[in-house]
């Protein structure tokens, strides 16, 4: 089997697996993170109904500088964003990615800037 295949099916059983143990409410939604190698994407998600609550991309950001400082600045833009809709506690969702680098940027950020997880 092609090596990128294998790769792939170990990232969806890793998403499949943590999405179980996950779910978000209204008064708790879940903070899904998507990042690509060139942007981060983030959500505030309540499952329930489905609906997307709040949501920041890098083009959100006015921060120059690396991807791991922006995605800092993401997560505290997040944090403000959800204050503004009175949420203050979350569900982290990092889905197939491993809590390091920019995913955990994101979550200091978002701990920063006032969100409980």
């Amino acid at each position: 089997m092609d090596n990128h295949k294998v790769k792939k099916q170990k990232q969806i059983r890793r998403h499949a697996k943590v999405r179980s143990q996950i779910n978000g409410t209204a008064e708790r939604p879940r903070f899904s993170v998507f990042r690509s190698n060139k942007g981060m994407f983030l959500q505030l998600i309540d499952d329930l109904s489905g609906k997307t609550l709040v949501s920041v991309s890098n083009k959100d950001a006015k921060a120059k500088g690396t991807k791991t400082e922006l995605s800092f600045e993401l997560g505290k833009l997040i944090a403000e964003k959800a204050k503004a809709e009175k949420i203050t506690t979350v569900v982290f969702d990092r889905s197939s990615y491993k809590y390091h680098g920019r995913v955990k940027a994101v979550a200091d950020g978002a701990r920063e800037g006032g969100l409980v997880f």
